[in-house]
């Protein structure tokens, strides 16, 4: 063995005292030299600056708008209470699970969306699909925080615009001012008839903000300007949020993941006040039995689910990539799923008080006779509860979009860095800050779309297409990759030797069972009675718009197969028979991002995954114990065995802090 002079000295100690904030070189040892050479696979990668950081940009992403717009608006769609029960059972045994095994994906090889999949090369392409899907969704939440940025602005008036009929805006012969409404309801016993009048706040969010067409004949139309430059605020907000990547993201989680919790209490207990509460409360958790039979139900239950998690996405393989390689992830998936329930039912119960109260006041004999799809959820039936209250309505209005707006934040900034995150591993020549100014440029102009006067019928086809029904098929293809072809076994070995836990049939179960042949036979069913999506209470699409919705479709879905074939071509065999079992095999990229782990997890693989542990166990726990007794653990191993007297010279002094061979030690034993 070579002395080391002082360079490469400097060079080992170095590499082991930034570790592992810094991916150090690679080190090949052998019995003639020592050296270190810095590969492409071991480049730099930047971590959170601590756990709370990844801890909170999760349940930033995942208790965003999905859960407080979009879990209320499809809980109502479905009937109340028979969603919520679908909601739970799902979200128990597949969603938390789901969450769970793409934060281990990203934390184990510390890649993004799509190299993670060189664990089953064939499946790459379902990360570029996950990409496409991301960027659609993110692209209409910034209009929809673009349209609460405006709202929140208006609050700030003496009166709020929307709680009267003006006549520069409104159909003074159907436009019903809702305190007028409650007035009326109160004094004069008379009954609101929804399908003759229209509520102020419906008429000033499509007549005055959106100039909503009756359909999409004529096009979307041109950009209104006023939401333009909100739309412009909002992408400014999110290309700030992002432009040192996690290292900005990061800070910014704390007050997007901690205040909408605040702010939705507070709403809650406002809205407790109001007559008719109650009862909305009361129909959002009773079960109507005859629905809960129904596919569509269970469809939208999981779809909901991915929606709110952000399962399928990619944010939450991006976030965990940049994770240390021992972070406890089975800790930080069941807080962020309990964290999503309980903002779930948090904004549920709100929004659903609110809705108790516009049927208290407009004497309508059932919920079903309210509006409150999709959007107008947040910014018609709301808002109208806001116009009625009798103390400072400006200020809780102020705070209801406060939230909306936080909300979407954090949410779109995820599904955005998702798809930073794979351009930049593809595009490594283009500084970060650039390549994030740049995505969010393309983002603000996609965007424009939704701020036309048919945005809303757009966003309404684009999230059906690119943000749940692709993700449903995503969801599946990712669970038979993993478990039905990497293996089951292999998988949880790998969690084994990552964590130190072993995991109970309840996993086992729901990875390998429920949740393929679950969602595979929920996705049958809905097929067999699939219906063509309709916008606002059945009105019908153009034949150009479903065209539209199904290229949307597509153009993620074909990713794959075009990523298979590329992957074929790229992988090694003799014949065609041999590259195909190949390409479905994972590759040498497969790994633990840093040498030391990868080290360690090779001889775990060699040990059957850990199966013949005794003298595993012995060797590695009298190393811990003392260093002395590494020359046996290391002549166990006869891959390293010749190594066994170079770590004096790696360690010159043994109670130094944080050296390679500390490090080394550590991650093997």
């Amino acid at each position: 063995i070579n002395p080391m002079d002082d360079s490469i000295k400097q060079r080992t100690n170095d590499a082991g005292n930034n570790a592992p904030r810094k991916s150090h070189a690679n080190l090949h040892v052998d019995s003639k030299k020592i050296d270190l050479e810095a590969t492409d696979e071991d480049r730099e990668r930047v971590m959170w600056d601590n756990p709370t950081e990844f801890l909170l940009s999760c349940i930033a992403m995942s208790v965003g708008l999905g859960n407080f717009w979009r879990f209320p608006s499809v809980a109502y769609k479905n009937g109340g209470g028979a969603f919520l029960i679908p909601y739970l059972v799902v979200l128990f045994f597949i969603g938390r699970p789901l969450y769970f095994l793409e934060l281990s994906m990203g934390q184990f090889t510390s890649q993004s969306g799509v190299k993670v999949w060189n664990m089953v090369p064939a499946f790459k392409g379902l990360g570029y699909a996950q990409a496409i899907a991301a960027w659609a969704v993110a692209t209409y939440y910034c209009s929809i925080i673009a349209i609460a940025m405006f709202y929140f602005a208006m609050s700030f008036n003496v009166v709020l615009p929307w709680s009267v009929c003006n006549s520069d805006w409104a159909d003074m012969d159907t436009c019903v001012e809702v305190k007028r409404i409650e007035d009326q309801t109160d004094v004069n016993q008379t009954t609101f008839v929804r399908n003759e009048s229209i509520t102020s706040a419906e008429q000033y969010f499509r007549r005055y903000l959106l100039h909503e067409p009756e359909d999409l004949s004529n096009g979307p139309g041109t950009p209104d300007w006023r939401l333009t430059i909100c739309l412009f605020l909002s992408w400014v907000v999110v290309c700030g949020t992002l432009i040192k990547g996690v290292k900005s993201s990061g800070k910014v989680s704390y007050i997007t993941a901690l205040f909408p919790y605040v702010g939705i209490i507070t709403l809650l207990i406002a809205n407790s006040f109001l007559p008719g509460a109650f009862e909305g409360m009361a129909y959002f958790i009773t079960p109507q039995w005859e629905k809960i039979l129904e596919a569509k139900v269970w469809y939208a239950a999981v779809t909901q689910c991915f929606f709110s998690l952000s399962v399928a996405y990619g944010p939450i393989v991006m976030f965990s990539s940049h994770n240390r390689f021992r972070q406890n992830i089975y800790r930080d998936a069941t807080i962020i799923s309990l964290m999503d329930t309980v903002n779930s039912l948090l904004s549920g119960f709100t929004v659903f008080s609110v809705l108790g109260y516009l049927k208290y006041i407009t004497g309508a004999e059932s919920f079903d006779e309210l509006t409150a799809d999709g959007t107008a959820l947040v910014f018609v039936v709301y808002p109208s509860a806001i116009a009625a209250f009798e103390t400072v309505p400006q200020l809780f209005s102020v705070l209801f979009f406060t939230v909306l707006m936080i909300l979407g934040f954090g949410s779109a900034s995820a599904l955005v860095s998702t798809v930073i995150n794979i351009l930049h591993d593809k595009f490594r020549a283009i500084p970060l800050h650039i390549l994030t100014t740049l995505t969010c440029v393309a983002g603000f102009l996609i965007g424009l779309v939704y701020v036309t006067p048919g945005g809303q019928w757009i966003l309404d086809l684009v999230d059906f297409f690119g943000g749940t029904f692709v993700i449903y098929i995503i969801a599946m293809m990712e669970t038979v990759a993993v478990f039905w072809i990497y293996g089951q076994r292999k998988y949880f070995r790998d969690l084994r030797f990552m964590l130190g836990v072993n995991f109970g049939f309840y996993w086992k179960f729901c990875f390998c069972a429920f949740i393929p042949i679950g969602l595979a036979a929920i996705f049958i069913y809905f097929m067999v009675f699939f219906e063509l999506p309709t916008y606002n209470d059945g009105m019908q699409y153009p034949t150009i718009g479903i065209v539209f919705g199904w290229l949307l479709l597509a153009s993620a879905l074909v990713m794959m197969p075009i990523s298979f074939i590329i992957s074929y071509r790229q992988t090694p065999g003799l014949d065609t028979a041999e590259r195909l079992r190949n390409v479905f095999k994972s590759n040498s990229k497969h790994r633990p991002r840093l040498d030391e782990d990868n080290q360690a997890w090779q001889m775990y693989c060699e040990q059957d995954g850990g199966r013949k542990q005794d003298q595993w166990k012995t060797y590695s726990k009298e190393a811990l114990q003392d260093p002395k007794k590494y020359q046996e653990f290391l002549d166990y191993h006869s891959s390293i065995a010749e190594t066994a007297s170079s770590w004096d010279t790696f360690h010159e002094e043994p109670k130094s802090k944080s050296t390679l061979f500390d490090k080394i030690k550590g991650k093997l034993c």
